[in-house]
């Protein structure tokens, strides 16, 4: 099962690879566009999205990452992205965030309406797969637009947002926090 999806990975970043910009290359490259948005979201979370803090699972220390992230009622949904560029190569490479939910699914989110204690854990019901890409990629926000800008070549459009959203959910992983309320 594990082959058939990362192949079904690879075969998406394929056809996708030519559209994304040089910006976001690498895990790394995610890593510091993360972290210069963390200041800004630290002081306004903007709709969408959230600082996800996991306990890194070496050194047990808090590792917030920006994210973007949607509200259901008790549950928020997001998905572990890869750069096309890496699914190609490793299609079964998962981002430190990801381990480090695997390791100890305890996780804080901040959202605009406040910082949230929950569980973190990888979708596998399929039910719920199909709630969580509904809501992640039909949902357009108005700071989808500037990063769309980011991650692809051209002017963003709704569709090319969604086409976008589409392709993380196919080639990332689905993972909901269960809020504590």
């Amino acid at each position: 099962m594990d082959e058939a999806r990362n192949e079904a990975r690879r075969t998406a970043a394929q056809a996708e690879i030519g559209k994304h910009g040089r910006l976001v290359r690498g895990p790394r490259d995610g890593k510091l566009l993360s972290a210069g948005m963390l200041p800004f979201f630290r002081l306004r979370t903007p709709r969408g999205y959230g600082i996800l803090t996991t306990t890194g699972r070496k050194s047990g220390l808090a590792r917030p990452k920006c994210v973007r992230i949607l509200r259901d009622g008790d549950r928020a949904y997001l998905v572990q992205l890869m750069p096309p560029h890496v699914t190609v190569e490793q299609p079964g490479a998962v981002n430190s965030w990801l381990l480090n939910v695997r390791a100890d699914p305890h996780v804080t989110v901040k959202l605009p309406d406040g910082t949230h204690s929950g569980i973190a854990r990888e979708i596998t019901d399929p039910a719920e797969l199909a709630t969580a890409r509904a809501l992640l990629c039909d949902t357009v926000l108005l700071v989808d637009f500037g990063e769309c800008t980011l991650h692809l070549r051209g002017m963003p459009s709704r569709a090319k947002i969604r086409r976008l959203h589409e392709y993380w959910f196919d080639t990332g992983r689905a993972v909901a926090v269960d809020l504590a309320v």
